[in-house]
């Protein structure tokens, strides 16, 4: 069966949030945002491509600082409005230069960061 992103649900923006997830480890790297040309386009290409809503632009993912993300497996969610990027990272995922996004943990009110830099 043919896969057509204008099937998945969009927001009022034309996006949709895309979970990267390692590939092996299932460790939770990042959250970003997607529309329509950017799910072709990663599927296309295999390297992940997101739209940046700051930038009004597409960002591939790793094209300026080298932390590629190689699509593994792209699953959708059962209400079709997210998205589980499987994927080979290269190099830290987050923009701090640390592998996942969600290094910081919140526990009885108080915030303790899992990963330092």
């Amino acid at each position: 069966m043919t896969f057509d992103p204008a099937t998945l649900v969009y927001d009022a923006n034309g996006l949709i949030p895309c979970i990267a997830q390692a590939e092996g480890t299932g460790e939770v790297l990042m959250m970003a945002w997607m529309n329509a040309e950017s799910v072709q386009a990663t599927l296309e290409t295999r390297r992940v491509t997101y739209w940046s809503r700051s930038r009004q632009a597409f960002w591939i993912k790793g094209e300026t600082s080298g932390h590629t993300q190689e699509l593994v497996d792209l699953r959708v969610d059962c209400d079709r409005d997210c998205l589980l990027a499987v994927v080979r990272q290269e190099g830290p995922a987050c923009h701090t230069n640390r592998r996942s996004c969600f290094y910081t943990s919140v526990v009885d009110g108080e915030t303790e960061l899992m990963a330092p830099m």
